[in-house]
């Protein structure tokens, strides 16, 4: 699948999306916007258009207000976006970006402890 690139608002949206599970349009400005105005709704619609066109998202037209549910999980948007960025960074390399993550960040230890775990599933000790 081609992922196209987002903007930060249709980004902002499919957090939304992902977050609440088939949320309505209106639902997704409440969630997006401080106070919600009919130009806002616009706004939230024209965003919910541009994520169904480009294929992150699809709506379900059996209500009235129709809901709208994500065709790409958080997982499949991160694994696609961090290899994008090794690519054109670090020549295809997925280390240097995790190195410099690990490093620039504060890690809590519980998610030292699932970072400590997930490598130890993907690579047990020989």
């Amino acid at each position: 699948m081609t992922f196209e690139p987002l903007t930060e608002g249709e980004l902002s949206i499919l957090e939304v999306i992902w977050n609440q599970q088939k949320p309505t349009c209106r639902d997704i400005a409440d969630a997006t916007y401080v106070r919600v105005t009919d130009s806002k709704m616009a706004s939230a619609q024209k965003l919910l258009e541009r994520l169904e066109d480009k294929g992150y998202i699809a709506r379900d037209r059996r209500e009235r207000a129709h809901r709208f549910y994500a065709i790409v999980d958080r997982e499949q948007f991160l694994h696609h976006r961090l290899c994008d960025l090794a690519d054109r960074l670090c020549n295809g390399a997925i280390a240097p970006l995790m190195t410099t993550l690990v490093r620039s960040k504060n890690f809590s230890k519980q998610h030292r402890d699932q970072l400590r775990q997930l490598i130890d599933e993907r690579w047990p000790a020989e």
